[in-house]
């Protein structure tokens, strides 16, 4: 079972979501970044339920605990390991789930790869593990801001047929923060809140789109051939629970266009090679342009829902199911954290490898004019 994401930086995380706790090891974090829980506490009370009244209403804290790593509030270069204790698990609620499965749900799908499940808001398949992601995105983002100079930001930029209009460009973190549903268009988002609450007092949910960001990454970051930076992008954030789709750059929209209308042309600027326009998405040819990087995550809506639906037990039998316990009536606010903490880990991976291949710290120097352009 693959619980371990990264080359250089690599992370596991472990726990499920009514066991003692959750948590992350981060294994090739560099030496002497300055580090503390208080660093790491602000991303997890993002990401944490019960903050606002359309997300789940559990009460967890999820006060992190660093375990090993650090000393004198550096870290040392060995394996960051973190925790977080649950405070509010009530497994009792899900007793009916062990003996049927939860429509589209994991509960099948996990019991006929293992012949075994931990029943109890679906175990290691729930959304609770995300607090090791967001924990070890939290060291990855402070690495690039600090080391690289490189802001990672995500938001919501539609719930079901509600869309945002932002200019990408621009949009603060404190924007984004301005409301519970983290959408810097204030007046989407007050009909996106709206929406929420409607869909949550009928028992329902709905799903919608993150739109993430990268800005600063130079040129030069990603792979050719297999491990381009999209495609490891698109494997991180098609990781995350309730998530079903991935575009970078134009996307799916870019088919509308033909090669003429959707090339980037090249020109300098400023001493700097950069592009006209961006429909690459600040990717070409599975490698860093020094363009924005930004792309698109589709999340369904969230799979429990308050009312009687079929499915079978574990016997086969043909039998109904009435979702109970907490859930989220829309995942969309709380996983925007955790997008961006996904997009830093693979991010700060990529200048990891970079700068072990060219040594250079993630700034290519070369002897020819537009190699210097680009550093």
């Amino acid at each position: 079972m693959a619980n371990t994401f990264g080359h250089l930086l690599r992370v596991t995380t472990w726990g499920e979501s009514h066991g003692g706790g959750v948590g992350v090891v981060i294994d090739g974090c560099p030496p002497r970044l300055a580090l503390t829980a208080a660093d790491i506490q602000p991303e997890l009370d993002r990401r944490r339920p019960g903050q606002s009244s359309i997300v789940t209403p559990r009460k967890e804290s999820d006060q992190v605990e660093i375990m090993s790593g650090t000393f004198g509030g550096q870290t040392l270069g060995t394996p960051i390991s973190m925790w977080v204790r649950n405070q509010d698990a009530r497994p009792e609620a899900y007793e009916e789930m062990a003996r049927k499965y939860r429509p589209s749900h994991a509960d099948y799908t996990y019991e006929a790869k293992f012949g075994i499940r931990n029943w109890q808001g679906g175990g290691r398949t729930s959304a609770r593990e995300t607090v090791g992601r967001v924990a070890a995105g939290a060291v990855a983002k402070k690495l690039l801001r600090e080391r690289y100079g490189v802001e990672v930001l995500a938001w919501v930029t539609q719930v079901q047929r509600i869309v945002a209009r932002v200019e990408v460009e621009t949009v603060t973190a404190q924007a984004v923060e301005a409301n519970m549903v983290r959408c810097p268009d204030a007046a989407a988002a007050a009909r996106m809140i709206r929406l929420i609450e409607r869909v949550r007092k009928a028992g329902d949910t709905v799903g919608g789109v993150v739109m993430g960001v990268a800005r600063g990454v130079p040129a030069g970051w990603g792979e050719p051939v297999f491990d381009r930076l999209e495609a490891d992008l698109a494997k991180a954030m098609l990781s995350l629970p309730a998530s079903k789709g991935f575009e970078v750059g134009s996307g799916f929209g870019g088919v509308l266009l033909t090669g003429r209308e959707h090339n980037d042309a090249f020109r300098m600027r400023d001493g700097r090679v950069r592009t006209v326009t961006n429909r690459s998405g600040g990717i070409q040819g599975g490698i860093s342009n020094g363009e924005l990087i930004y792309f698109r995550v589709a999340f369904k809506p969230v799979a429990t829902v308050m009312h009687e639906q079929e499915t079978v037990d574990v016997t086969g039998r043909d039998t109904t199911l009435q979702g109970r316990g907490r859930h989220d009536p829309c995942v969309l606010p709380r996983a925007v954290p955790v997008v961006e903490a996904m997009t830093a880990l693979v991010l700060a991976d990529h200048a990891m490898r970079h700068q072990g291949q060219c040594g250079d710290g993630g700034l290519r120097v070369a002897s020819s004019p537009v190699a210097q352009a680009i550093g």
